[in-house]
């Protein structure tokens, strides 16, 4: 009877792979606000580059549930922009990392385009304006939230950290990303953010263990 009680109570294990300090800063305000029997892990790689990414989202599938791989589009693109000629590019190593973890359920990639700012921006209005980076979407972005920063300290301000912010409109912004559709090659300047996917994983593990 013990053993079948320690498993019933062994927590999911949902791992995030990121690319940039502001996803780790919300993940880790999101695993702090949510009352969930999840362990959530985000993780803030060393190495940048889209390989060594990918080898560590595949690790972690090993320990996890649920392995999220979110990506900021433009740096892929500003990247691909750069890279030389003749060298397969960042946009066409992306592809192919994409195609792959088609072969594995437990991974979910979430694309950003251009940034996670652009989730943000949908908890306030509904848009699908391409813009080509943060520097762009930055106008539209301190419409809403006026002292935006890309800092530790505006992210974990202890009156009211982001999270707090954003969450009265979270419902919004998953609708309006939702509404946005999935990412696809085929329409890489348009604007998208998939961060909803997380909250639906999120919100199908409650279910699940309320009915259990």
């Amino acid at each position: 009877m013990r053993k079948s009680r320690e498993i019933s109570q062994k927590k999911s294990v949902f791992s995030f792979v990121v690319d940039g300090k502001c996803e780790l800063w919300y993940l880790q305000l999101l695993k702090q606000h949510k009352a969930l029997n999840i362990n959530l892990e985000p993780k803030l790689p060393q190495k940048k580059k889209l390989q060594d990414q990918f080898a560590i989202v595949e690790t972690l599938t090993e320990e996890s549930e649920k392995v999220f791989w979110i990506i900021d589009f433009d740096t892929i693109l500003k990247e691909t922009q750069e890279a030389k000629k003749g060298n397969k590019t960042p946009l066409q190593e992306f592809k192919e990392l994409y195609n792959k973890t088609k072969k594995n359920d437990k991974i979910i990639i979430v694309v950003n385009n251009p940034c996670l700012e652009y989730w943000f921006l949908l908890h306030f209005e509904q848009t699908s304006k391409h813009f080509s980076s943060y520097e762009k979407l930055e106008k539209s972005v301190r419409k809403h939230l006026a002292d935006y920063e890309k800092t530790e300290k505006y992210y974990k301000n202890s009156r009211q950290n982001i999270y707090q912010k954003l969450k009265p409109n979270l419902p919004t912004a998953i609708v309006n990303a939702k509404n946005l559709g999935e990412f696809s090659f085929d329409n890489i300047k348009t604007g998208i953010t998939e961060m909803y996917k997380i909250f639906n994983s999120l919100e199908l593990i409650l279910i699940e263990n309320k009915q259990k």
